[in-house]
């Protein structure tokens, strides 16, 4: 079987340098990397701290993972998963419900799609975070990445809530513009796009709850560009939704109150990646012509590293290559935990 060419892992205050770099490759829109030095190194210490917790139930934990390019120790992309939301800093979205409008003698019946402010997600945890460095989206890393998250909740699942939700990245133009907050928003906070999302990933998001609309928006008020893309995840999130869709979670009716992006959920124990994980000995495979499409990842949240792999289930045992426990620093016996495509 061939070597792996990335390893999954915890992230902490050593990634810095290649979190700074995901930063500015990311761009407008992408909150949770659009973080100030000293923000993003409160974000990794914490994700550090919450790798290393001896917690056994969900709480205030936030699992940053890195990508990393196992050649070249390049940091290659990141995915998050934070254990609770909405408790501090609030979650606030815009709930899309439909008003039926009626009248006998005008002879007239329609609906009207309204935007009404909720914060109906609190107390889930959420997966987010997903970035992949455009030179290394092939091969199937992103949906690898994407995995990895549910292959952590696996590991213990009491420290994650029963209910995971996942914010998609709205429509943004590359100059940063977003056409609901510029009919929305903009008249609320009277700040640019670009503004409210720094603030939201740096702050306890207080400032949502003070200026956010108190008052249902009717949709049909809003201009065309705008109607168009609540709901809409940016072109370059219609891979991350398809590997939502794929793993179980389907659109709430909630959209991010900045740029519509859609807000999706599932029940964590239905998702399918965390549903079908095993754990199970590892030993190291003589050939690797016949392995299936794999995730190897540690049994536990402490010091947790995953990789995409092959692998073959046999004898009670995942049959791995070498170089796959070399990089998950296992041995051969040991247990971990396994996702093979199509085994159940």
């Amino acid at each position: 079987m061939s070597a792996p060419k990335y390893v999954i892992r915890a992230a902490g205050p050593d990634d810095m340098r290649g979190f700074r770099q995901l930063r500015e490759i990311a761009g407008a829109g992408f909150t949770s990397l659009m973080l100030d030095d000293n923000a993003l190194a409160e974000k990794l210490a914490l994700s550090q701290h919450s790798f290393e917790s001896s917690a056994d139930a969900a709480g205030a934990e936030r699992y940053f993972l890195a990508l990393e390019d196992i050649e070249t120790s390049q940091l290659a992309g990141c995915a998050g998963v934070k254990a609770t939301i909405g408790e501090t800093p609030p979650f606030f979205n815009f709930r899309i419900i439909t008003e039926a409008q009626s009248s006998a003698a005008a002879n007239r019946r329609f609906d009207l799609g309204v935007l009404i402010g909720v914060n109906d997600f609190t107390g889930c945890t959420e997966v987010g975070s997903l970035f992949v460095r455009p030179e290394h989206r092939a091969g199937g890393i992103g949906r690898a990445l994407a995995q990895s998250r549910y292959m952590l909740m696996a590991t213990q699942p009491a420290r994650f809530r029963s209910r995971v939700v996942s914010e998609l990245r709205g429509v943004v133009s590359p100059e940063g513009v977003s056409p609901l907050w510029e009919a929305v928003g903009r008249h609320f906070f009277r700040m640019d796009f670009s503004e409210a999302d720094r603030l939201s990933a740096a702050t306890d998001n207080q400032f949502i709850l003070d200026l956010m609309p108190q008052h249902p928006i009717y949709i049909d008020l809003l201009p065309q560009e705008a109607q168009s893309v609540i709901g809409q995840c940016h072109k370059d999130g219609e891979g991350a939704r398809r590997l939502l869709e794929w793993e179980g979670f389907s659109f709430s009716n909630v959209v991010d109150i900045f740029d519509g992006g859609p807000l999706m959920s599932a029940p964590r124990d239905q998702i399918r990646t965390r549903r079908e994980a095993r754990r199970v000995k590892l030993a190291v495979a003589a050939s690797a012509e016949h392995g299936r499409r794999a995730l190897v990842a540690t049994p536990r949240i402490a010091g947790f590293r995953c990789a995409p792999a092959r692998a073959a289930l046999a004898d009670g045992a995942a049959h791995v290559d070498a170089s796959v426990l070399a990089a998950l620093k296992l041995e051969a016996g040991e247990e971990a935990l396994v996702w093979v495509e199509d085994a159940h």
